[in-house]
This record gives structure tokens, sequence and C-alpha cells, in this order.
């Protein structure tokens, strides 16, 4: 089992920084999942537990200048690991000027991932600066507890609004209560609301648009057949959105959110090289 990359050109490493932050931010420990082409960063609590789940997905041939890997076998060319997010974010921090990063595992006293970045010198010689990273090598038997989660069959799907208006708003909201219901329809209306015993306080967005979902799998969701006006709603844990919201430094170029009524709000957010899907369970 053997892992190394390279990353050299500093908008590629600051990029992969910011998502390494974004992940930081969402997840305390998380599955790093590699493969020859892509790597995942997976947070599989279990939803109906009331956890959250998370998936992100990142083509390595847009952030790496060399990358090689050797699964754990021929036919399961892939190596899955248990991290510290914030441990990686830290490393990569002290990488913003940097004039390469190398990324590798090894297995000195125990499984790590070490970081090791080259800080231009004012001499010939150049500075290194290594992390190790300690990870967990999660055995080929554990796998399937972390493949990818199924867009669940919705009621709605629609575009989120600018999420740093969405995100002034939810901050605001959560001062006032620990739940926020977010109802949408499929006329491009979503609404954000708080209700307690002492106060009711709603957001309306308008015109924000329903992606074209069903023409373009020709699957079936339960919205085919649904009244365009009428909403549909989920009560989630307002600080599980606001995580989400505050985490993004990462803009993505298109961001949706799908709802099962009652039942989960599935986010979607995706740029040109990183999709990040995001899974809220309903609070009964």
């Amino acid at each position: 089992m053997r892992f190394r990359a390279k990353i050299v050109d500093l908008a590629c490493l600051n990029h992969f920084s910011r998502v390494i932050n974004t992940i930081a931010k969402l997840a305390k420990t998380c599955t790093l999942r590699l493969t020859a082409g892509k790597l995942y960063f997976i947070l599989a609590d279990k939803v109906a537990n009331g956890g959250v789940s998370m998936w992100c997905e990142l083509c390595q041939g847009n952030f790496f200048d060399e990358f090689q890997m050797e699964g754990v076998a021929a036919e399961h060319n892939e190596i899955y690991l248990e991290l510290v997010p914030e441990n990686l974010s830290r490393a990569l921090k002290t990488a913003q000027s940097a004039k390469a990063v190398k990324i590798k595992l090894t297995n000195k006293h125990c499984p790590c991932l070490r970081v090791a970045v080259e800080l231009p010198s004012l001499s010939s010689s150049s500075r290194i600066v290594t992390h190790d990273i300690p990870v967990g090598v999660i055995p080929r038997r554990l796998w399937n507890d972390f493949r990818e989660p199924s867009v669940p069959d919705f009621d709605v799907s629609i575009y989120l609004p600018v999420l740093k208006t969405m995100k002034s708003v939810v901050e605001r909201m959560k001062n006032l209560s620990d739940s926020i219901v977010i109802e949408a329809n499929l006329s491009g209306e979503m609404n954000l609301k708080i209700e307690t015993d002492l106060v009711s306080v709603t957001t309306h967005f308008k015109d924000l648009g329903n992606p074209p979902w069903a023409s373009e799998n020709g699957s079936q969701s339960s919205s085919q057949g649904r009244d365009l006006e009428s909403m549909a709603e989920a009560r989630i844990d307002i600080k599980k959105l606001q995580q989400l919201l505050a985490g993004q430094q990462v803009n993505p170029t298109k961001a949706l959110c799908n709802i099962v009524s009652q039942r989960i709000v599935h986010f979607i957010l995706l740029h040109e090289d990183v999709s990040l899907q995001y899974f809220i369970p309903a609070l009964a």
C-alpha cells in the first residue's frame, strides 16, 4: 500500500487548502478514500441516528502535479484512511507561499500522512517543514460502510440563494431558536422559518429556479405530478445548517438542496473540480 503526491502550482495548493479548511469545519474526523483518479472525504454518520453525513469528491488531476498510489490489492486499488481534517488543514496553513508540497503515506511508528512543505529561502538550499499526521488504515472488510450515499427520492429540489445572504439570515435566526424549517416548492420559492412561543420569523426567497433533475436521467422523482406551489418542508438543527454555511471557503458555482418532507435535507455544492454533498436529517 503506497501513496505519494506533490503539488507545485500555488493556485492549486491554495484551492486544495480551502477545500480542506471547509471539510475541517464540517467534520472532526473523516475518512479519506484515495483512488487513482479521485480523492474523497467522507463523513458517514448514520443519518437515521440524527447525525449529518458528508461526501466530498475531488479530481486529483486538477490539484496534484504528481500522484502515485498502490491500493491494498490490484483488484481493490484504493486506500481508506481515517484522519482528523483539522490536522491536515493546519499543516497546509504553513504552505501558503510554498514552492512545493509533498504528501506521502509513511509508517514509522504508526501510519502517518507526511506533509513536507518546501519553503522558499534566500540561500540556495530550501527549507523543508514536515508535519506527520497520524491516520488509521481502514481494513477492506469495512469499506462498504463508506459508499456514496444515494440521492434521496426528494419532494422538491431547488437552487439555493447566494450562500452569504443565507448565512447571515441563519446566523441571526440562530440566536432565537435551535431549529429551523426549510421549505421550498417547484416554483422557485424557498422560505427559512423559525417558530418559538415568543417569536416567529420567516425569510422568503423567490425566483431561485428548480434543477431539471427528472429530465436528465429519466428517473421519476416523487416531485413529478406535484403541485408546483405546494411546499415541502423539513425542520433541522440550525447549528448544523450554520456549520455548513460558515464553513464554505470554496465558492460554489452551483448550490442546491433537495428536500424529502419531514425526513432529510440534502445539500449539493458544486465547484468546477469539487463536489460536496451534505445530508442533514429532519428533527422529529
